[in-house]
């Protein structure tokens, strides 16, 4: 849900390139590559695909970062948020 309280957006912020961090949730789907062969240095199929999967699971975050680092979670208007609103319990 997302809304407006006191001229503060609130909610969830979507953007697409969130997407890509689902590619490393593949990982989690053990019968895709739950196998001895081939082997590599001598590890089974299974253990180096994990091992592998860190590095993609390392660039997928990376690239959402730099992909929406510089985004404004608000198209259109300045952002103002202060390091006051940042304090739990921002009382003013």
């Amino acid at each position: 849900m997302s809304g407006k309280a006191a001229g503060r957006v609130t909610g969830l912020q979507i953007s697409a390139w969130n997407l890509v961090l689902l590619i490393p949730l593949l990982m989690l789907v053990t019968p895709w590559f739950n196998f001895d062969k081939p082997r590599f240095l001598g590890l089974p199929f299974f253990y180096w695909f994990q091992f592998a999967f860190v590095f993609v699971g390392v660039a997928a975050v990376a690239i959402v970062y730099v992909m929406t680092k510089g985004a404004p979670v608000v198209k259109g208007k300045p952002d103002r948020l202060a390091a006051e609103d940042l304090d739990e319990g921002g009382q003013r």
